[in-house]
């Protein structure tokens, strides 16, 4: 299912089962929106782990950087990461998250989405280190892709959304312990996209 919103400042609140969403696709304005779209492209270290699937090891289909506040690293499929400072830039769109959403962030995942054939399969964020029912706030820079989830149980509950370019999205509440979600690859040509996931990790 897709669904269409207003674009206005209030956020877009779909009705979903065990799960809280929250969308504002003009959160940052196009301008500041093309400026940090542009810095975090050069001034980010962006790097590409092997990822091992069915026993088989791949570049990961996307560049990522781990930042955050301490020390703490951060482990997914396999990949352990170990952060590098908070720049002033992403403690700048940290500050302006917590204007809508005042949890305590410590770390940001970021992705470069390099092409179409750039990916993110299906997966949760319910790493240990994220605590049960984490906040996940996802910001998107650059080009437009569809953001995928499916309910793990209830398989016809699924949605998509364009995530636009200076968009926030927050998922909240349940979400991450029975939904999936997923960046899927398209054959259509398209430009870069950078998108960052703020999260608090725990000791």
């Amino acid at each position: 299912m897709l669904e269409l919103f207003p674009e206005n400042k209030s956020p877009w609140t779909p009705k979903l089962q065990d799960a809280e969403l929250r969308y504002y696709p003009n959160f940052w304005a196009e301008e500041e929106a093309d400026m940090l779209f542009k810095t975090l492209l050069h001034e980010i270290p962006w790097r590409q782990d092997p990822i091992t699937i069915f026993g088989k090891t791949y570049p990961q289909p996307r560049l990522t950087s781990l930042h955050s506040n301490d020390k703490q690293p951060y482990s997914y499929s396999g990949i352990q990461m170990n952060p590098e400072p908070m720049s002033k830039t992403l403690a700048g769109l940290l500050d302006k998250i917590k204007t809508v959403e005042e949890n305590d962030f410590t770390s940001v995942l970021l992705n470069q989405y390099r092409n179409g054939m750039d990916s993110n399969g299906w997966h949760s964020d319910d790493e240990k280190e994220l605590g049960k029912h984490p906040i996940i706030a996802s910001v998107s820079f650059g080009e437009e892709r569809y953001f995928h989830i499916k309910h793990k149980k209830h398989k016809e509950e699924r949605l998509k959304i364009k995530l636009a370019h200076g968009s926030l999205l927050i998922m909240a509440g349940a979400m991450q312990e029975h939904w999936q979600h997923q960046i899927a690859k398209t054959k259509r040509s398209i430009g870069a996209r950078i998108n960052l996931t703020f999260r608090k990790i725990r000791a």
